[in-house]
């Protein structure tokens, strides 16, 4: 019998890493992003991509990526590079490797697609079939318009990511500012694309994750993108430089207060519902009522918390008789 595969890994920061640079790829694995994608698409000149995925191979194989979600991005299908860097990646390194990712993803065959050829790599390795993932990446308004069918394309998919510099292109926003809101328009410009993202991912329990912010030495400005995201309940967001690893782990964590209370909220409702606790659906926590929805909401934090390796400060106390 096999493990189930953890689909929910924690993403709060998603480390983009060249693959044809060696350098960067050694300096990847000593930084704490939760997750790290060795990137052949465009990290990768074309004439670096083949020699790229043997590196990568290498990479993944030999390096230390404990506590990190590995994940390779792939070339998308309108390229002549895909087929070649799923077979090369995955029979090579197909045991050291959690995720694919495609980019630019359209349709829900071309998710398919992917996952027909991860399995007849899975059965010709003698891998476990269904271990390697799918990441999607959403970067035009077709991919948009069609992200409920992909995200139900495959047991496979984990993740549906917001790539926000094409997308912009695609759509004639008017900004050359990856991830800034473009002049003249009051209002949030990415809100509807990133509602019907995150919609698509929670009703198909997967995780949500922003694309890049490429200003990458003003933190500043990578913070306020990074909050409107983690606000609407995204899970996290791609990463770039490391001075934005430390940003993106943080915004993305409750705070120690709203991680404690969720704790506090979970162990009051256990009590109260309890026999001993007088089998109450209802019940009072200080001044707040809490209930099954309340037990719901405080689920969402503590098990961010929890995959943070948060430690608790407080802990509930059975009310005197």
């Amino acid at each position: 019998m096999t493990t189930p595969v953890n689909r929910l890994r924690p993403r709060r920061s998603c480390l983009a890493v060249p693959g044809s640079n060696p350098r960067f790829l050694e300096k990847a694995q000593g930084l704490p992003a939760d997750q790290v994608f060795l990137d052949l698409e465009d990290a990768c000149a074309p004439l670096a991509k083949p020699e790229a995925r043997h590196t990568i191979v290498k990479f993944l194989n030999e390096g230390d990526w404990t506590g990190k979600t590995r994940v390779v991005r792939v070339n998308d299908w309108t390229t002549e590079w895909t087929y070649r860097d799923v077979v090369t990646v995955v029979e090579g390194a197909g045991q050291d490797l959690d995720c694919i990712m495609l980019p630019k993803v359209q349709t829900a065959e071309q998710i398919v697609a992917l996952d027909l050829l991860l399995t007849q790599i899975e059965k010709t390795m003698g891998f476990e079939v269904g271990k390697i993932g799918i990441e999607a990446q959403i970067e035009n308004a077709q991919g948009l318009n069609n992200v409920n069918e992909i995200a139900t394309a495959s047991q496979r998919v984990e993740t549906i990511i917001f790539g926000p510099a094409d997308f912009m292109a695609s759509i004639n926003m008017k900004s050359l500012v990856v991830g800034e809101q473009p002049p003249g328009y009051p209002a949030d410009a990415y809100h509807y694309i990133l509602m019907k993202i995150l919609m698509a991912a929670r009703a198909n329990n997967l995780q949500a994750i922003d694309g890049p912010y490429l200003q990458i030495r003003n933190i500043d400005g990578y913070r306020e993108v990074a909050s409107r995201a983690a606000a609407l309940g995204f899970d996290g967001k791609w990463v770039l430089h490391p001075g934005q690893v430390e940003a993106s782990n943080e915004i993305f964590s409750p705070s120690q207060e709203d991680y404690d209370h969720a704790e506090l909220i979970l162990d009051a409702y256990d009590y109260y519902t309890s026999e001993a606790g007088g089998k109450k659906g209802s019940a009072m926590l200080g001044d707040e009522m809490i209930d099954e929805a309340s037990r719901k909401m405080a689920l969402v934090i503590s098990g961010k918390g929890r995959a943070a390796g948060m430690q608790r400060t407080s802990k509930f106390e059975i009310p005197e008789a």
